[in-house]
């Protein structure tokens, strides 16, 4: 068979040795289509590749939640998941959290109303694993914001006033 028969493939990647394939991914609303390595992270292609540098890499272990993303509505650790993985389902970044015309969105103003940002570091992944939570349950109470926020760690804030914005913007 001929490269020309699998155009989906691209032989090798420049600057590597490795084979490519296309992929389509929809980020934040909008359909991608990237060429990855079997090894890619999903957290470097989309913020070398798309350029969304509002997801941190923190320690690249799972660890610390600083990169997490929500991919079908679900909290992930985009350090630990292969960027093939997610073929054709939906992922939102934290750029893609905006309300609209440019606006935070309520959990985003909230952060800040509640002083739950401080070096910021941590907060689109506590900010999106946040929003998981309030998908999966609108009406949580401080247990199950505190079990959900377990993956993200916070050095600056102590995690109440994360909390507290969570809380508030959680339906009663």
């Amino acid at each position: 068979m001929l490269a020309k028969d699998f155009p989906q493939f691209r032989p090798v990647l420049p600057g590597t040795r490795d084979a490519a394939i296309a992929i389509t991914l929809n980020v934040n609303d909008q359909d991608q289509v990237l060429y990855v390595t079997a090894s890619d992270k999903l957290s470097r292609v989309l913020r070398r590749s798309l350029d969304l540098t509002g997801l941190k890499e923190g320690c690249l272990e799972g660890e610390c939640g600083a990169c997490t993303v929500l991919i079908n509505d679900e909290p992930v650790n985009s350090c630990l998941v292969l960027a093939f993985q997610v073929q054709g389902k939906r992922i939102l970044t934290i750029e893609g959290m905006e309300a609209s015309e440019g606006r935070l969105s309520r959990l985003q103003q909230a952060f800040l109303d509640k002083g739950a940002v401080q070096c910021g570091f941590c907060t689109p992944g506590m900010v999106l694993s946040a929003q998981g939570l309030l998908n999966r349950n609108p009406h949580p109470d401080e247990a199950e914001i505190r079990h959900a926020l377990a993956g993200n760690l916070c050095r600056c804030t102590g995690f109440q006033s994360i909390v507290e914005a969570i809380k508030s913007v959680a339906v009663q």
